[in-house]
């Protein structure tokens, strides 16, 4: 016997994007400690930070200051890279458009678990289509996905290029490039607006923990 995955979904406090049908064996575990329990625990409210922006932006640097800044006043944090994800749970992945959807739902998934157990966690992904940031924000509960948008021009991006990629895109070397030969969906609304090429790293990350101040995230 099997069921479809809405029935599943019924009992677990976070929706789900999975469509095939599941074992009937499968139901949501109903854990000792529960949210709440970890939110008042941990001291602060839950959130996905999801840095988000073309390569060379600015993501993972911006990111791991403002991470460093949470942990230093005691928050409970993790950060989500993109290139280390890639070293693991996302090792299968290539950088097609189908790939850079499924590489996004993982992220997504994995987010909500920290969530869950009452984090921060920042995500650092150039996660270039719209329609798979606003999967992920439909999936948590109203506050717990705050869009940071780095928005820095491309030729800016060009000019670091740490990596090289730019360039190795540029020459046809790399298939499939955000900004170069693949889209990158800007943000329409982010609850966070940073400009890395006016402002230092510290400036930067200082805006995005007022944000979390002023919106009430930050209780410690």
């Amino acid at each position: 016997m099997t069921v479809k995955i809405d029935k599943i979904a019924e009992v677990s406090p976070y929706k789900t994007v999975v469509t095939e049908d599941k074992s009937s064996d499968v139901v949501w575990h109903q854990a000792s400690v529960s949210h709440d329990e970890r939110v008042a625990s941990n001291g602060h409210r839950p959130a996905v930070l999801w840095f988000t922006g073309l390569s060379g932006s600015g993501k993972s640097t911006l990111a791991n200051a403002v991470d460093k800044m949470l942990h230093d006043i005691g928050c409970k944090t993790y950060l989500l890279d993109g290139d280390n994800v890639r070293h693991g749970l996302n090792g299968d992945l290539g950088f097609s458009d189908e790939d850079r959807v499924e590489n996004i739902r993982r992220i997504g998934e994995v987010s909500k678990l920290f969530v869950d157990a009452g984090q921060l966690v920042l995500t650092a992904f150039i996660s270039p289509f719209l329609a798979d940031r606003e999967q992920v924000r439909s999936q948590l509960k109203a506050g717990e996905f705050v869009e940071v948008f780095i928005d820095t021009p491309i030729e800016i991006c060009e000019l670091r290029d740490p990596k090289g990629l730019y360039q190795k895109a540029r020459a046809g070397e790399i298939k499939n490039f955000t900004g170069i030969d693949s889209a990158y969906e800007l943000p329409v609304n982010p609850e966070v607006h940073v400009k890395t090429e006016k402002q230092s790293v510290e400036a930067c990350a200082k805006q995005v923990i007022d944000y979390l101040k002023t919106h009430g995230y930050l209780t410690l």
